[in-house]
């Protein structure tokens, strides 16, 4: 199986540099990184130029012009670039645990999605982190602010309950077979701005006959603190998933083949 592991960023080339450096840091490379870039100035571009000259990972950026809030075209147009069989997704501000992606390959299940979770570190902790570079965590570490999430246990992994919900839907640790990916045609382009386009994807991956796969302690992140997102968008978003959820969608029509149109 080979896995492509997705990066989404936007102008926070301090946070992606960490990142990148957990990744380094697997105890099970991924096969390919593409860096789902939605917009970002040339700071972020030099950095992944700098990183692919010094790292023996394989970096592919790829990047949208800036038009705002585009996170779900964003994912599409990594997607189109990928030549994974299986596919990662994390956010340009979550350090991996060491075994993310091992845990993650064990993890795969034929019919199933996975979800998983993320440990959160307090805003003073993130800033101590940028200044000693730090991704190195654990569950005694300091600054965790829920740290039942740093919980690492392959046993106890194993005994939390799947569900079919979009409760506590998250891009930012999320994987899944291409091949289920594609029968849905992507994220659905139609979402701008913060919210929802993640769980509208799941309602259409579980509306085909893909099941959810929930991993707790295991594949665990720490997630960077930041300011939160412009919800601006977030009740036309919602209309969106709720059109979905009531209809049975199954397919969005402004997916991944809308820019393979737009890209020639």
């Amino acid at each position: 199986m080979k896995l492509t592991l997705i990066v989404t960023t936007y102008n926070w080339p301090e946070s992606l540099a960490l990142v990148l450096k957990s990744i380094e840091n697997q105890t099970i490379i991924p096969d390919e990184v593409i860096v789902a870039d939605d917009g970002s100035n040339n700071e972020t571009k030099e950095l992944i130029t700098n990183f692919n000259a010094d790292t023996d990972l394989k970096i592919i950026h790829s990047w949208q012009e800036d038009n705002g809030f585009r996170a779900a075209r964003s994912r599409n147009k990594a997607i189109l670039k990928s030549s994974g069989d299986y596919i990662v997704l994390v956010d340009g501000d979550t350090i991996l645990h060491p075994n993310f992606v091992s845990d993650h390959i064990e993890s795969a299940e034929y019919g199933h999605f996975i979800q998983g979770s993320r440990a959160l570190l307090s805003k003073k902790q993130t800033k101590k982190n940028f200044l000693e570079h730090n991704i190195k965590f654990s569950f005694f570490s300091p600054g965790l602010t829920n740290r039942k999430n740093a919980i690492y246990s392959q046993f106890l992994s194993k005994t939390f309950l799947n569900n079919n919900n979009i409760k506590g839907v998250r891009s930012c640790n999320m994987a899944f077979f291409l091949k289920d990916c594609l029968n849905i045609n992507g994220f659905n382009n139609d979402f701008e701005g913060w919210g929802r386009e993640d769980s509208e994807f799941v309602v259409r991956l579980i509306n085909n006959g893909i099941k959810r796969k929930n991993i707790r302690f295991f594949a665990i992140q720490y997630h960077l603190w930041h300011n939160e997102s412009n919800k601006k968008y977030l009740k036309s978003n919602e209309v969106i998933l709720e059109a979905t959820i009531k209809n049975d969608i199954k397919w969005c029509e402004n997916g991944i083949n809308s820019i393979k149109k737009d890209e020639g």
